[in-house]
């Protein structure tokens, strides 16, 4: 199986074309160094939650929009030397670059592949990061399998969920703080891709209206839904 680096972040949307730049040429030097796969997703409807959101875990401020990006890489040997080269690159820009958002508020995190094609070309991707009793591990990767078939049957070209594997704590925000999660919980990042929006609109009335939704929800095997986050993402950068 894959290993994923999953990350959020907030960036203003005045810097949208300074950060696609920036993540295209970041995209060939994690290539370079190991990496199979480098996508950025920009929000497009992107929920204010009740009691948590991507919003609310990236601490976001007006005038700025979330981004839901993944790096691939062959497993976590290939991940850790890969991120040590990369952060080693001269061509990455050193300590002294200068960022197009705020990069104490980006969550970040390693996560080991349960299910899905992580190399499939993004067309609209829905995004989801939830809390899951660490001690599920496995029933929930049978039923992310089951429903990941499901979503494909009714229009999504593929399903990705991972599972959480190296996710710091952060000073600011986390994954940890993103989901509230609680002891004895871990945490998923998870994505549908989509051809376009139209498939993911009648994808998602089939999938509501199918009886078969409720035996494969994360519920089912006492994922909290009440703290899952999500929200719609286009591709800016696919490489």
């Amino acid at each position: 199986m894959a290993y994923v680096d999953g990350f959020v972040l907030a960036v203003p949307d005045a810097n949208k074309e300074a950060y696609r730049k920036m993540a295209a040429d970041g995209a060939k030097i994690f290539r370079k160094h190991g990496a199979i796969g480098f996508v950025e997703n920009w929000g497009e409807d992107v929920p204010q939650g009740k009691t948590n959101c991507f919003n609310s875990a990236v601490l976001k401020k007006d005038g700025e929009s979330v981004v839901f990006s993944w790096i691939v890489w062959p497993d976590r040997a290939a991940r850790d030397a890969g991120n040590a080269a990369t952060m080693a690159d001269p061509d990455l820009g050193g300590p002294g670059m200068e960022m197009p958002f705020d990069g104490s508020r980006m969550i970040f995190g390693g996560f080991e592949q349960l299910c899905g094609d992580v190399l499939a070309a993004p067309g609209i991707v829905d995004g989801t990061v939830l809390p899951v009793p660490a001690g599920k591990r496995a029933d929930y990767a049978a039923a992310a399998a089951r429903m990941a078939d499901l979503f494909v049957e009714h229009g999504a070209t593929s399903v990705v969920d991972a599972w959480s594997d190296d996710v710091p704590e952060g000073k600011v925000n986390s994954f940890h703080t993103a989901v509230l999660k609680k002891p004895g919980e871990d945490i998923v990042f998870s994505w549908i891709n989509w051809t376009d929006k139209a498939a993911r609109d009648a994808g998602w009335e089939k999938i509501m209206a199918d009886p078969r939704m409720a035996e494969f929800s994360p519920a089912s095997v006492g994922a909290d839904m009440g703290r899952m986050i999500y929200g719609t993402f286009r591709p800016i950068v696919a490489a």
